[in-house]
């Protein structure tokens, strides 16, 4: 059965996939050479539960961490472990929060210091994948396009599409119908409907599609040993298009303050900047900013959107 979300069931999913979204935010700043995964498993428990949630991997079916952690190959579901990260890895944090009810589901690829051009354009494609095929959605339109989309999108690019693995409904439960494939034909699929919340996760591969399963049971990885990237939301459908509801939330326009500055230094997306009257800032770039896959590089001027309450951090909302 297909559950659609009233409203108010909708902003508390978001409100849980803003502790997602926040999870993600602080653990990234951790992923360097010699860090256990398991030291990452640990400090993303503190962080959801000090926020009020539960972390909604821990248990699952019997999964034993609190977020999964897969690196290189390894496409989904890695246990954190006394693995130590090293340099030119690719890692991903595929994290779900449990808040007031309401589960929110999010994956994200970083780099572990520098990595090779072919995780690069990995990750970059795979990022891509996902809003491509998030493009697709809104109220009236099959499920089936997003898919293809997304599926379409790998090929081109000569990346493979696990075919194992899908997105999914998510609210009430971690896992709910329907299914998302990461591969299909337009025109086919559920009818997607106003309420309706689904996370869409391309995992994507360096080489060919097919995987395996470790000995632990959960580890899923290529059976070929190419690296894969795994880039996910959690949306909302809405009658002209999608909402995120793992994303940044934003603030009301009166509480808004915006600046403008110069990037001085970039550093796995964290952008320093000197703004106008000479203070220095870090900020992330907006969701726009990343669908849109706009490059900001040191140099370019910005606009940074910021908060009363903090006025060294911001979000670019726009390159000059």
């Amino acid at each position: 059965m297909i559950n659609i979300y009233t409203d108010d069931e909708i902003k508390l999913i978001k409100e849980s996939g803003h502790i997602t979204y926040e999870t993600h935010q602080y653990l990234k700043q951790f992923l360097k050479p010699g860090v256990t995964t398991k030291y990452i498993d640990d400090l993303a428990g503190e962080f959801i539960r000090s926020k009020g949630g539960e972390p909604s991997c821990k248990g699952y079916e019997g999964y034993p961490g609190n977020i999964c952690i897969s690196v290189n190959d390894e496409v989904v579901h890695g246990i954190g472990s006394d693995r130590c990260l090293e340099e030119g890895d690719i890692v991903t944090l595929d994290i779900c929060t449990l808040y007031k009810g309401y589960h929110s589901d999010s994956a994200w690829t970083y780099p572990v210091g520098k990595i090779s051009k072919e995780k690069e354009y990995l990750m970059h494609h795979t990022e891509k994948a996902l809003f491509t095929g998030l493009k697709e959605l809104k109220a009236g339109v099959p499920l089936g396009n997003a898919s293809a989309r997304i599926g379409q999108y790998a090929k081109k690019h000569g990346l493979g599409v696990v075919h194992e693995l899908v997105g999914h409904g998510v609210g009430h439960e971690l896992h709910e119908d329907p299914d998302v494939p990461n591969y299909g034909i337009y025109n086919t699929g559920v009818k997607l409907k106003e309420g309706m919340v689904i996370a869409v996760e391309p995992m994507l591969t360096a080489g060919k599609r097919y995987v395996v399963m470790l000995d632990d049971d959960w580890t899923i990885v290529t059976e070929d040993g190419s690296p894969s990237a795994h880039f996910e939301h959690t949306v909302a459908i809405r009658k002209d298009g999608y909402e995120i509801l793992t994303g940044e939330w934003k603030m009301a326009k009166e509480q808004k303050i915006e600046v403008e500055g110069k990037v001085i230094d970039v550093t796995h997306e964290i952008y320093k900047i000197e703004l106008d009257n000479k203070l220095i800032v870090t900020a992330r770039v907006s969701g726009k900013i990343r669908m849109n896959m706009i490059r900001i590089l040191a140099g370019d001027r910005v606009t940074v959107e910021m908060s009363p309450t903090d006025l060294t951090h911001g979000i670019i909302k726009y390159r000059k």
